[in-house]
């Protein structure tokens, strides 16, 4: 893996995502999210097994509602009781925390790939990973946003629609676009 562009996707350095091995990844965690969304929802429970079996943590309790998406799923995970409602979507080509008794509304977008700012390296599919957290306890408003290299604190809130660009504190509540404080407990 020395030198691969899993290997540098992982180190945080810019790597192609126009990989082989990349897309079998990808084409691996799209049969795993298929099959949870599919499931007669009796039937997957908290979690798709395929999609259980490929997070790299789900705690005791967690919860993705259907549809969901991620790009790999391994780089995902959830703490206990922490629940994901309906159309969250995932892009984690960097390491996703989410904390234990976190709950995230429908719609919520995390998305850990930024593109090249020059064209050629788009076209030549240049990325690098930026890994997210969300500490314990905290609520993510339907249809937010999270960009990759955010650290959002325990216990905050982001509003439903907000564009979270930068660190949110512990106990602090932002909304807007870009996010912006309005609370500190």
């Amino acid at each position: 893996m020395a030198g691969s562009e899993r290997a540098k996707m992982a180190a945080g350095e810019w790597y192609t995502c126009l990989d082989d091995d990349l897309e079998a990844l990808r084409v691996t965690a799209r049969d795993a999210v298929f099959e949870h969304n599919c499931l007669p929802p009796r039937q997957r429970g908290n979690l798709g097994p395929g999609l259980k079996a490929l997070l790299g943590r789900a705690g005791e309790g967690a919860r993705i509602e259907a549809p969901f998406h991620c790009a790999y799923g391994f780089n995902i995970f959830l703490g206990d009781g922490a629940f994901l409602n309906a159309g969250c979507t995932i892009l984690d080509t960097a390491s996703v925390r989410i904390g234990s008794g976190t709950l995230l509304g429908p719609n919520v977008q995390i998305y850990c790939a930024e593109h090249h700012k020059e064209a050629a390296g788009r076209q030549a599919g240049l990325e690098i990973a930026r890994p997210v957290e969300i500490g314990a306890n905290a609520w993510i408003g339907g249809s937010a946003i999270i960009l990759g290299g955010v650290s959002i604190g325990e216990g905050a809130i982001v509003g439903a629609g907000a564009v979270v660009t930068r660190d949110v504190a512990a106990n602090t509540t932002v909304v807007g676009n870009p996010a912006r404080a309005v609370k500190r407990d």
